[in-house]
């Protein structure tokens, strides 16, 4: 029975589309309602809406930690502190929160940008989602040693501008950690408004930081758009064409 009911929801492609669909639905839904005239006159849709997302959402989350009690060692706890099953009860919590606790307005908002969460659910349904989660995973060594430079830069270009600067503008870098955002946007090649170098120093700093950003930039971009082009060749060398029917096969 678990091992029908587990082929039902990952391999039956119209119960994946439909869901698919109704997390496409609901984030039309949330950017809709950002509209005041939209959220007064169509109120009892977006809760239509809602209710019936929740239910269907809650529907799935209980199937599949029956699922897991059924089929794994460890349980049901296997899909719930798993990372699709942390995304699926983020996904109805702000529902049921507010009906088990009294909120205030404020916290209330907080809880329904929670909603948002539901857009990566469709990484269980959408294969470039997986592919994207899989060359993350085949590539997290070369970037984590991107994020080690990338802070070792962060940390140099701080304390450099912070000393070519502090005594001509003593308010905007009072310290290392002020020069922080400063550091942040030059290396991300964004900027900051509000903050800029003076001295010769300082702006001869600001233009090789600058420069370094770029390559900064580049440097995780050009690991994943291999890593993504690799994967794309993969694939179509795994699959061909049914003479007959023009489906793709998989070779494997």
């Amino acid at each position: 029975m678990s091992t029908r009911a587990l082929k039902v929801f990952n391999c039956n492609l119209f119960l994946s589309r439909f869901i698919y669909g109704l997390i496409i639905i609901n984030i039309i839904c949330l950017v809709l309602e950002s509209f005041k005239t939209l959220r007064v006159n169509y109120t009892q849709f977006f809760q239509f809406i809602e209710g019936f997302s929740i239910l269907v959402f809650s529907i799935e989350f209980i199937t599949r930690i029956v699922i897991a009690e059924k089929q794994s060692n460890k349980g049901w706890s296997s899909y719930v502190f798993s990372g699709y099953g942390i995304l699926d009860l983020l996904s109805i919590l702000p529902f049921y929160l507010p009906l088990i606790f009294p909120f205030d307005l404020r916290v209330l908002r907080v809880l329904r940008l929670l909603r948002l969460v539901r857009i990566f659910k469709l990484g269980r349904y959408s294969k470039s989602f997986k592919t994207i989660n899989l060359i993350l995973k085949e590539t997290k060594p070369e970037l984590l040693i991107t994020a080690f430079i990338a802070l070792i830069l962060v940390m140099l270009s701080s304390t450099l501008i912070f000393y070519a600067e502090n005594e001509a503008q003593p308010d905007k870098f009072s310290s290392i950690i002020e020069a922080f955002w400063w550091s942040l946007g030059t290396l991300t090649t964004v900027g900051v408004a509000d903050m800029y170098p003076v001295t010769p120093l300082g702006k001869f700093f600001s233009a090789l930081i600058g420069v370094i950003g770029i390559g900064f930039v580049a440097l995780p971009t050009g690991i994943i758009s291999s890593a993504l082009i690799d994967k794309v060749k993969e694939e179509k060398s795994n699959c061909s064409n049914c003479p007959n029917c023009g489906v793709r096969i998989d070779k494997n």
